[in-house]
């Protein structure tokens, strides 16, 4: 089972359900990884399910005061909420709400996958190489080439994402490696800064 919430109900919807871990990835920015993958339950909970379908058909007012309650599921609830429905969309839309179609139909290699997911409403570039990271390390979606599609984030034994969440301890890793990232581009700013000067 995934370990990527460290809320055994969360991570198990996150294990069993393609869309929650889509949702999750989505919701990581700007709030610590655990709260943004345990995002998904706090929805299903509250929704009675995780249907995309149901979810891209919602009032989006009504979708956004679901968010917003509390414990809230993102620190921006309005524009969060709104880019879960627009992913919902994408998948019912181009997918026929079957997530894993994503990286089944066509039986596409690591580029087109990677190149599926960058599609989706919210993903960009990053977020797409991460996932892909997270579904060849631990979700056992391994298309050719899908180390190499997902960069750095697809390399064994490394600490960069979720990708290499699997217990309390490389939580703790990731997020260490994540702050030594943003020091080491913040000193690069503040050098640039001065020799610009």
């Amino acid at each position: 089972m995934l370990q990527l919430a460290g809320d055994p109900p969360a991570d198990a919807l996150l294990s069993a359900d393609p869309f929650a871990l889509l949702v999750g990835m989505l919701l990581d920015q700007q709030i610590p990884m655990e709260v943004a993958f345990a995002g998904p339950k706090k929805i299903a909970d509250r929704m009675g399910g995780l249907d995309p379908h149901d979810i891209a058909a919602r009032d989006p007012e009504e979708f956004a005061a679901l968010f917003a309650e509390k414990p809230a599921v993102h620190r921006f609830p309005g524009s969060m909420a709104a880019r879960v429905q627009a992913l919902a969309k994408a998948v019912c839309e181009q997918y026929g709400g079957d997530t894993a179609a994503l990286w089944t139909v066509g039986e596409p290699d690591g580029a087109e996958v990677f190149k599926r997911l960058k599609a989706l409403p919210g993903y960009g570039e990053q977020k797409a190489r991460i996932f892909l990271a997270l579904l060849g390390k631990q979700y056992g979606v391994t298309p050719s080439g899908w180390r190499e599609a997902a960069g750095a984030y697809g390399e064994a034994g490394t600490h960069l994402s979720i990708a290499d969440v699997v217990d309390a301890s490389s939580l703790q890793q990731v997020r260490s490696t994540k702050k030594a990232q943003k020091l080491a581009a913040k000193t690069g700013r503040e050098n640039k800064g001065k020799a610009a000067k």
